[in-house]
């Protein structure tokens, strides 16, 4: 049998409607794993090159964290936006308007990194300093954003032209555009970093340069198979299409956006209690969030592999698979997550160290935090995954509403409260608390919607 990736469209709908779930399921999060975790890997690479320059440096690239979030969302909310339009309409089987979207989508998104560089490279001091910047990390937080900034047009067509192939079930396609610019990266940073004496902006420039590679060879893959090619032919304006992107993408960029917003509140809390341990404390935060989400995008990788087999079978209404991949995913997700605490939280200690073995304060700071944060970690199996339910089916409110649960609706407010009432300990154990409120949140707008898909199916006998 040929592979995924060289299957018309037609013979991939057919697939993903007919295959057992847990094949298809494994086929689909392979690459989509495997993309997500090299990915977090390069994150972390600026992270752990930087770390050897200062405390200073790697607390700038943990600020600037944040603006990548929002670029990354505005990446995916397009990317989403029209991939789950396109997988639904590839699964009611009308092709035309999913190879529309496909193009619209992509230059929608390019078109909005154009203004995101524009503004961002405007008022570029004072978006450093609502960060979080202190006197001392401020220059290295404005060499690091700037480049960042230049790359936002290439950075989100990339996010959408790998969702939208994932979104196709070319899942492997994507993988090796995604992964081809992360390799890149880990082998530019420490050579713009160290060699060419770049500092801060070296590990950027390096982000920026293998986010282009990753855009190029993603636009070549769409050309493979039978694989729906970007086109200005096939671009098309109107409110149809935003609204669609909207409909698909919103809980996405609610989801990443707040993420954004709380990481600021966060990184400003951390910020008051005077140099040097306010330093410190921004870049144990740092720290402890690319390290948790590395380990988050194993979890995401596995969603993303089962939003394809989602969508198009809830296209197809088999409503009855959609169920059944849906709990297989939480079940293996929720005992994957409970190994990866046990074993955080037992070498929290080491796992810190190794980015910032000069500084104790961080060290100590961080370990504290990423055990806070992992214990709870297992739950997300069934958060992350009730997301990505109602995303793909295009329920956008109550998508929207579990997107913003963990980071926004809860972590901000307990943010702006527990710090105020616990001092340093109130900031390290602030996502671990919104983490449990999420969970409680999610277990009745999920089984409600389970109980839906139910009664529709057994109305289609």
């Amino acid at each position: 049998m040929k592979s995924v990736g060289r299957m018309s469209q037609q013979e991939k709908v057919e697939y993903m409607q007919t295959e057992r779930i847990p094949v298809l399921v494994g086929k689909m999060s392979v690459p989509t794993i495997i993309s997500m975790l090299i990915t977090a890997l390069y994150n972390m690479a600026d992270t752990f090159f930087v770390g050897r320059i200062s405390t200073q440096a790697t607390a700038a690239v943990g600020l600037v964290f944040s603006v990548m979030a929002v670029i990354q969302a505005l990446g995916f909310y397009h990317g989403h936006g029209s991939g789950n339009y396109i997988s639904r309409k590839l699964g009611a089987g009308e092709f035309d308007a999913a190879k529309k979207m496909a193009s619209t989508g992509f230059f929608y998104a390019f078109a909005t990194g154009i203004v995101v560089t524009t503004l961002g490279l405007i008022f570029l001091k004072p978006l450093a300093i609502l960060l979080g910047s202190t006197e001392t990390i401020l220059p290295y937080t404005t060499d690091y954003l700037r480049i960042i900034l230049i790359g936002a047009p290439f950075t989100m067509s990339s996010f959408v032209v790998n969702n939208q192939l994932r979104f196709q079930g070319s899942a492997t396609y994507a993988m090796v555009g995604i992964c081809s610019g992360a390799i890149l990266n880990v082998g530019l940073d420490p050579l713009f970093i160290f060699v060419f004496k770049l500092g801060v902006a070296g590990a950027a420039l390096s982000t920026v340069i293998s986010q282009i590679t990753s855009l190029t060879i993603l636009l070549f893959m769409t050309r493979k198979g039978g694989n729906l090619r970007i086109s200005f032919k096939e671009l098309h304006f109107g409110w149809y299409y935003i609204a669609e992107i909207f409909k698909g993408g919103f809980p996405s960029l609610v989801r990443q956006a707040l993420g954004s917003v709380s990481t600021v509140l966060l990184n400003r809390a951390a910020g008051k209690y005077g140099a040097p341990v306010s330093d410190a404390a921004i870049a144990a935060m740092s720290v402890v969030n690319r390290y948790l989400m590395f380990c988050y995008s194993a979890l995401i990788g596995f969603g993303q592999g089962f939003q394809p087999v989602c969508g198009m079978n809830y296209g197809g209404k088999r409503f009855d698979r959609v169920r059944e991949a849906f709990w297989f995913c939480v079940r293996i997700a929720f005992f994957v997550l409970l190994g990866i605490s046990a074993v955080s939280f037992i070498f929290a200690k080491p796992i810190v160290t190794i980015f910032r073995r000069e500084d104790l304060d961080v060290i100590r700071i961080g370990t504290v935090a990423l055990r806070y944060q992992i214990v709870v970690f297992p739950l997300s199996s069934f958060v992350v995954f009730s997301n990505m339910l109602l995303q793909s089916v295009g329920k956008t409110f109550r998508a929207s509403v579990l997107s913003g649960a963990r980071q926004g609706l809860f972590l901000i407010p307990i943010v702006l409260t527990l710090p105020c009432i616990l001092g340093l300990r109130g900031v390290q154990m602030s996502q671990m608390v919104a983490d449990i409120c999420a969970f409680l949140l999610t277990v009745p707008l999920t089984f409600g919607f389970l109980k839906e898909m139910k009664n529709e199916q057994t109305k289609l006998g």
